[in-house]
């Protein structure tokens, strides 16, 4: 939950074997907060909450912060992050200016290309 008391909702896609070990590990790690999981390959419809295309939102992770701002990418992974007692350091620091730029275009390349990776085995 965010400071102000509000939890966050994070939309993932389970289908794709990398993104759900990422977001099972952090359920096991966060499991105090409240943390809604919204899970796009077994509701298909829950893309629409983030004004985004479903294709869109199995490529990249998707938050709705506390104030209800989407985040997607690497701004979503750090904002997950900053709930964590355990990743608010790495939070801080992954978030500096050229840091935070070189860690967006990490991330969007490595979703790209698991994107790909995802559709040619058919995951989905």
């Amino acid at each position: 939950m965010d400071t102000n008391g509000k939890a966050i909702k994070v939309y993932y896609n389970s289908a794709c074997p990398v993104c759900k070990a990422g977001i099972e590990a952090q359920q096991g790690e966060l499991q105090a907060c409240q943390i809604a999981w919204q899970d796009v390959h077994t509701d298909n419809s829950l893309a629409a909450e983030v004004g985004a295309e479903l294709e869109f939102v199995r490529e990249r992770l998707h938050v709705v912060d506390a104030k209800g701002r989407v985040l997607v990418g690497y701004a979503a992974l750090l904002e997950i992050g900053r709930h964590s007692p355990k990743q608010q350091k790495w939070v801080k620091v992954l978030g500096l200016p050229g840091i935070r730029q070189l860690g967006g275009l990490a991330y969007n390349g490595f979703a790209a290309v698991l994107y790909r990776w995802n559709r040619l085995k058919k995951h989905w």
